[in-house]
């Protein structure tokens, strides 16, 4: 099999004699190694860490999409406009965790990784795909490669070593603005010459009407068996289970409601999907509280109500109180297409409201 050159650009000298996946998917997106730069090294008072009113913010519009985690009370915003251009960023003390947030621009999908089983080691964009999805590899001495979509190495010498997924909240940059005034988010100045703003979009014509992001776009960058199910790149939370997991389309959500609360099972396992139009994000949780107190939650005048009455956020946050959802880690957001590829979720089910 040997290695993978990059048309031109170099040799990325990867070896494949090790992997665990079909190498005649593993191709050249365009650019080597590093050719899409990582942002490295970010900590809790890093200058590069923002307020949500500081200038260096101002490249955000209310309607971009971020992604957000939580430690604690601690909200920190990654934002899709930031991650077109780097697709990593790596994380070495934030509320004392060590991890990577990555985005992959042509399957849509948005992961964190705890970084402790590489040791805490870097991942950079190796300029390789797997069904058109990211491909990062570990800054070791004995690097290896590890598909975002797979959640673990599939060449090199850490092969089938999992991934720990931290929870993620996808969802537009006004709301989590709202619900997280004392946010950090990602300056626009990242040591990169780079436009992140929305004009700055490097995968054609922004314009939600032409985009590659469109939902009924079927253009990709390579070509690949696409499930006509859906819509190629409907945004869907999907939720893994082996080869299937359950696909929630946020245009099965999307019903006109403010808000909906919906129960899944995935795996035998009871979960309740939250919903917001205004946020036009989704996160699937355990009915229960992070201390084992079991909940139902239902929607009432767009708002999110436990039993008790109690209202509730969508990161799963107790409006009046410190109680807490506990999330499903391994959920997070992806374009169907990429979701339903043969290579990561083939057998998935879709969630058509019936569940």
């Amino acid at each position: 099999m040997g290695s993978v050159s990059d048309s031109g650009n170099g040799n990325s000298g990867f070896n494949l004699d090790s992997c665990t996946i079909p190498t005649d998917r593993l191709v050249d997106g365009g650019v080597p190694r590093d050719g899409i730069p990582s942002l490295d090294e970010f900590t809790s008072g890093d200058d590069r860490l923002v307020e949500k009113d500081a200038s260096s913010a101002g490249y955000l519009e209310d309607d971009n999409r971020i992604i957000g985690l939580l430690f604690g009370d601690q909200a920190l915003a990654v934002p899709h406009n930031i991650l077109w251009h780097h697709e990593i960023v790596n994380v070495d003390n934030w509320a004392g965790q060590t991890f990577a947030v990555t985005y992959c621009p042509l399957t849509g999908t948005s992961l964190a990784f705890d970084r402790s089983v590489i040791d805490g080691a870097e991942f950079g964009v190796s300029g390789l795909l797997f069904n058109n999805n990211l491909t990062m590899f570990d800054r070791r001495d004995d690097e290896s490669l590890w598909p975002q979509m797979n959640r673990e190495a599939n060449c090199g010498a850490s092969v089938g070593t999992d991934l720990e997924m931290l929870p993620v909240m996808e969802m537009t940059w006004g709301k989590w603005k709202e619900l997280h005034p004392d946010t950090k988010v990602i300056s626009s100045e990242t040591g990169f010459s780079r436009n992140y703003t929305t004009s700055g979009y490097p995968y054609g014509d922004p314009d939600p009407e032409s985009s590659y992001e469109r939902p009924n776009n079927d253009n990709l960058l390579f070509d690949m068996p696409i499930d006509d199910r859906r819509p190629p790149k409907e945004r869907v939370l999907g939720i893994p289970n082996g080869d299937g997991g359950l696909a929630v389309p946020f245009g099965e959500l999307d019903d006109g409601s403010e808000a909906r609360a919906v129960e899944v099972t995935v795996g035998g396992t009871d979960m309740v999907v939250l919903w917001r139009a205004d946020a036009e994000g989704a996160m699937a949780y355990h009915p229960r509280t992070q201390s084992g107190q079991s909940l139902s939650l239902t929607v009432e005048n767009g708002r999110f109500v436990d039993g008790s009455g109690r209202t509730w956020t969508l990161d799963g946050r107790a409006q009046n109180g410190s109680a807490r959802l506990e999330p499903v880690q391994t959920a997070y957001v992806s374009f169907w297409f990429a979701w339903a590829a043969d290579s990561f979720q083939p057998e998935t089910r879709i969630w058509d409201g019936s569940e």
